[in-house]
């Protein structure tokens, strides 16, 4: 019965194949088991795209944003000392600043926002499986089909040891396309459970005049769709525990308590609390009280929030000193900085110890390219999360059925800042492209319906 749902999910793409939005979707289908053919079909959308709609591109006050910021950055590139790493490091940003506008212009309406997040859930279910399998079964393997169209590699044990990373580099790289995942899965499990609690009473809405704008149209009227996503949730959720990310798991928690106040469930956000503060207390109370909660919370949490877990770690592992060092470096250079890719160099130098990032994208911003560029890289998110919460709050053109979907990507977008003050997403691939293709969707929606309510206001 699922597998002949999920037939109906692919043919409802393959009907529409035609369409570049609909590329867009495979794309991020497949992103996960193969970023060569996933980067080629979404570089090939935003071709396409730009050519088709370049004038309504070149228009919008945040794609000026954007263009500035990029001119910062390659002045920037060409004041910094390793100059070739510098412009390198810029394909870590200049091409998606161009997917972001392409897709922008491309999605505009919340049913795209459904096909979307139902994809990256579909998409994630096969990774999460191979992740899990690589932590308990003992899977490892490394796989290559036509030199890097499928490049599968599952390392024995995870990366760290002991640590699920799944296809991916790292496991906290894992667990951040895992948190933005859940965050998404678990808007639409949401969703399908309010349908199930209404039933074909929605019909009624539509007497009223609150229209469903195809909300459901993807899978059909059935449990199916509401138990796959009930696995799909608890499957990311589980492989995102044994990431042993505290990261990971501190914004999924957060996630789960910003829907539950959204929805009103007072009960469940008492309950998070409550288990969030057991936690919290056995790791970092006092002796005599934290041993008290030890013996309900397991170790696995509370020694590794408190770094029990791996005691006598080098003091420049250390957050803190990473972001202390940031700091020293953007002081040193505040307009133009050191260049992208230095703090590496830079770091190594003074610690004697290899690392790839400061852990805080904003801090490394600043050091590598200068205050400006990172208070303007800052201005356009914020203008991005403003925008958002304004259309979610005061939009008449937003139906009841509608905010939630809305509300989702507005809250993987706040989980996508916060995982990004204490790590940097932009350096694996598919990451990249998901992060920028979530705000891409987000800005698309709000500009979209922002006209609708300015040529509302005219008309009146």
């Amino acid at each position: 019965m699922l597998g002949a749902s999920l037939n109906k999910v692919f043919d409802y793409f393959k009907s529409r194949w035609q369409s570049s939005w609909n590329y867009s979707l495979w794309a991020l289908l497949i992103f996960p088991l193969s970023p060569l053919v996933g980067a080629v079909t979404v570089g090939f959308v935003s071709l396409i795209t730009w050519l088709k709609q370049s004038r309504k591109i070149n228009r919008r006050p945040l794609n000026w944003g954007f263009a500035l910021l990029s001119f910062l950055l390659i002045v920037s590139a060409g004041f910094a000392q390793d100059k070739t790493a510098a412009f390198l490091g810029l394909f870590n940003l200049l091409p998606f600043f161009l997917l972001f506008a392409a897709h922008s212009a491309l999605i505009q309406t919340f049913t795209q926002l459904r096909q979307m997040a139902w994809v990256l859930v579909i998409g994630s279910m096969p990774v999460a499986i191979m992740g899990l399998g690589q932590l308990f079964l003992g899977w490892s393997f490394k796989f290559q089909f036509v030199w890097v169209v499928f490049s599968w590699t599952i390392r024995p044990g995870g990366n760290p040891p002991g640590r699920i990373a799944s296809l991916f580099l790292h496991a906290n790289t894992f667990a951040a396309y895992l948190v933005i995942v859940f965050i998404l899965g678990l808007g639409l499990w949401i969703e399908q459970w309010r349908l199930s609690i209404r039933g074909r009473g929605a019909e009624g809405q539509r007497g009223r005049g609150e229209r469903l704008t195809a909300t459901f149209a993807l899978l059909p009227q059935s449990p199916v769709p509401f138990l796959f996503l009930t696995l799909a949730v608890i499957t990311n959720f589980i492989a995102l525990i044994f990431t042993n990310s505290r990261n990971g798991w501190a914004i999924a928690i957060f996630a789960c308590l910003a829907y539950a106040l959204y929805q009103g469930w007072r009960i469940l956000v008492g309950s998070v609390a409550a288990i969030v503060s057991s936690i919290l207390l056995a790791a970092f109370a006092p002796s005599p009280v934290a041993h008290i909660f030890r013996w309900v919370v397991p170790a696995f949490f509370w020694a590794r929030l408190n770094d029990d877990m791996y005691p006598d770690r080098p003091v420049a592992l250390m957050r803190q000193t990473q972001w202390e060092f940031a700091w020293s470096l953007a002081q040193q250079h505040p307009w133009t900085g050191w260049g992208l890719r230095s703090f590496s160099t830079l770091y190594k130098a003074k610690m004697q110890i290899p690392l790839g990032h400061p852990h805080n994208l904003f801090l490394m911003l600043s050091a590598e390219t200068g205050f400006p560029s990172a208070f303007l890289f800052c201005g356009l998110l914020a203008w991005i999360l403003i925008t958002s919460v304004q259309l979610l709050q005061k939009s008449k053109y937003i139906n009841t059925g509608d905010k939630l979907i809305f509300f989702s990507y507005l809250l993987s977008f706040v989980g996508w800042i916060l995982l990004n003050t204490v790590d940097v997403t932009l350096f694996d691939f598919r990451l990249n492209a998901l992060s920028w293709l979530i705000l891409a969707a987000i800005a698309g929606v709000v500009h979209h319906y922002h006209e609708k309510d300015r040529l509302a206001s005219h008309q009146n």
